[in-house]
Formats: structure tokens, sequence, C-alpha cells
């Protein structure tokens, strides 16, 4: 059994965490060099994370081979296609070449959460108020409830972070979030979009009924706003609890296998934007050894990241995650008291799930600086072993249908 794996570091997270020191001040930077400085920021992550191509997460190097097929989920995805159909109507025909790409594109990868990086596509932004509602209506058909909810809370909370650094807005906003679309919206051809912006990063796939949305990235500084605009937002809380009543759960057997470190110093999460290959091992308890009680926590706190996709394939994700419990993983570093700050992951052959309270960047001038808190939450979804973005569906689907 392997116990506390291997931790990998990401060049994108170090220059991220570069990134943190060169933008320490709170007033609004001048526009256009802003804008300069993401296109070269932008162009040295994106050289660097984007020199292998694509694999997948794996936990040795090697894929493990045959965990995903092309099959009938018994799911209609026509409401996500005409909504799609009706967003790419709403927009302009410049805006539209902006927005489409070729469904193998790079572009998939193409995703960040820092505010700085430059994202392609169409923005909130520039965005009429009925664009707007087109794009809102194509998530609202893609996303559950909650998961559209958490996709707005994030953004009004973006805003929150704008009026918290002196009404700097040209960093932050509610409407700073880009949409790409790869494909065409298809009923038989695989096609999806892809939503980018600072915490926020959906990749959503779809081949004939079947659905995949990772990776995803959930996130924000603040996660609760206490003034403002929107305040009384609060997002991940269920996500935090939930996590540190499963760790609690665990028996002190359970636990000393579970709890990797016990003094949370840093930033711990390994499979943010541009880790695609990254080789992380299995790590802490494994899940053969819980109680049935201990496998259904386990499996609603799966459910909180999984259940942001509509209901219907939601439950088809969590079967597969269900499917392969024995084979999954619970970690966690940080302490286990009610104020405590954490990471844990959850990690199967299908899923990766990665929470992290993580120091301050937006807001240094507030929280003591290079000290986790519970202000700045970090979360992404991964399917590991090649099929984050779809990307073995298809392959899959080249092999019975060249193009």
């Amino acid at each position: 059994m392997r116990r506390n794996g291997r931790r990998y570091l990401s060049v994108f997270c170090i220059a991220a965490m570069g990134l943190a020191v060169v933008l320490e001040s709170q007033q609004a930077p001048d526009a256009a060099a802003y804008r300069e400085r993401s296109r070269q920021y932008s162009a040295n992550v994106e050289k660097t994370g984007l020199a292998q191509p694509f694999k997948g997460i794996t936990t040795n190097g090697t894929l493990q081979p045959g965990l995903f097929e092309i099959r009938s989920t018994g799911i209609f995805t026509v409401p996500v296609r005409s909504a799609a159909d009706a967003f790419l109507a709403s927009l302009t025909p410049e805006q539209r070449t902006r927005v489409l790409f070729p469904i193998d594109d790079e572009e998939w990868r193409k995703w960040a959460n820092p505010h700085i990086y430059f994202r392609q596509g169409v923005s909130f932004e520039e965005m009429s108020a009925a664009q707007r509602d087109a794009a809102i209506a194509m998530l609202s058909a893609s996303l559950s409830a909650k998961g559209l909810k958490l996709t707005r809370d994030i953004m009004h909370l973006n805003e929150t972070l704008g009026e918290l650094n002196n009404n700097n807005f040209v960093e932050y906003g509610e409407f700073k979030y880009w949409i790409t679309m790869m494909g065409q919206p298809s009923t038989t051809e695989p096609w999806g979009w892809q939503l980018d912006g600072h915490h926020l990063n959906v990749n959503y796939f779809v081949l004939g009924d079947q659905v995949v949305m990772t990776p995803a990235f959930w996130g924000s500084e603040p996660t609760v706003a206490k003034a403002g605009k929107y305040a009384g937002t609060v997002i991940l809380q269920d996500e935090q609890n939930k996590g540190l009543a499963l760790v609690r759960a665990l028996t002190p057997d359970q636990q000393r296998h579970a709890v990797l470190e016990t003094a949370k110093k840093g930033n711990n999460i390994l499979a943010q934007a541009f880790s695609d290959n990254v080789v992380l091992d299995y790590a802490g308890v494994r899940v053969s050894s819980f109680s049935a009680a201990q496998k259904r926590q386990l499996l609603d706190l799966v459910g909180l990241y999984v259940g942001n996709l509509r209901d219907a394939h939601a439950k088809v994700h969590l079967a597969d995650v269900e499917k392969r419990l024995d084979d999954t993983w619970f970690a966690w570093i940080g302490g286990t008291e009610d104020n405590s700050v954490y990471y844990y992951r959850v990690h199967s052959p299908v899923v990766l799930i990665e929470f992290d309270h993580e120091t301050p960047v937006g807001l240094r001038h507030i929280n003591p600086p290079g000290v986790p808190n519970r202000e700045h939450v970090h979360a992404v979804v991964r399917t590991p072993n090649g099929n984050d973005y779809g990307k073995d569906l298809l392959r899959l689907h080249y092999q019975q249908h060249p193009h």
C-alpha cells in the first residue's frame, strides 16, 4: 500500500506564486499596461505548461486502460445543445470567430485560475444584456441549480474582491469571465464549451448523451462577502465542513494513515491549471478500510463536487466513482479543529478532487501574507487516466469514426 505519495508542484504553481509578489498594489493598474502584462504572463506559462502533449493525470506515469467507454447514458443533452446554439446565434459574426475552435484544439488546455491570465473567446464584460442572458441560459442547461448558483456566486465574489481592493475593476469584476466553444453543438459529433476566469474554470465536453465536466476549478478570495454589492454571498462551506466531518469520522488508525502532515504551512493543491499530466501517487487512507457509514459519508462529499453537473449526468458520474470506491484514497494535510485550515484529496482511477485553504493573494492587505486562511479557497475536480476534457472519449470516437 502506498501511503505518503510523491508531491509535485507544477511550473505553473511556481509562476503563480511569483506573480503574487508582483501584484502587491491595491491600486488599479493602467488598463493598457495590465493587458500587455497579461499577454506576457500567459505566453510564459503556456510555453512551459503546454510543452508536452496531453496525456492525463496518472499515479505512476502510465495510464490505466479500459476505464472509459462510449456508451448510452439515456440522458438527453438536447437542452444543452439548444442553449449553446442560441448563445452562438446571439453573437455577432466577429464574436463567433473568436468563440469557436476545432474540437481537438489546444484551447481546451488554455485555462487558468489567476486573474491576470489572458483569455480567448468573448467575455461577459463585452456582451450585451441579451448575450449575457443567452450565456447564462447555456450554463443553466448544463449545470445543476447548485452548480449554476456556485458559478454566479464566484463571479459575484470577484466583484467583492474588486471592492476590497479600492474598487480595482481593471483586474477584478463580476463579468471578467470568458466563453469559448470547441466544435459545433451537435447530437452526434463531439463538442463542448469552456468558461474561464478568476477562480472559475469549467470545461464541458459533450458526445451524444455523455458529458465530461473536468477539469473544473471552483474557488474565491474572499469566500464570504461581508459588505458591498453582493453582501451575504458565501461559497464552498459545505465542501469545507463536510471534509472536516469526514476526517473526524475516521478511527485513530485510519487517521494515522490519512493525515500526511498536521501542520499546513502553505498551498498544497497540485492539479490546478497546466497540470494536465501531473504524476500523483495515491496517498492517505484507502477507502476499502472504511465502514459502510464512512463510505456513504465519502460519497456524499464527492457528490458535492460532481453535483455541480446537471442532476441526471451527476448520478452517472457518481455511480462510476462508487464502482471504484475500494480503489479510492483519502488524504489530509492540516489540523482537525473547528477553525483549522487544511487540504484534502479524494483520489481514485476515475476522479481526483482537491480542496485547499490558500495563502492570501488579493487580500494580503487584510490577511497575513504567507499564512493559509479560510477566506481563500481553491477546489479542483479532475478525471485521471486521460479523460479530462473528454479526451479519451474523443480518442475512442475517432477510432470508431475516422475524421
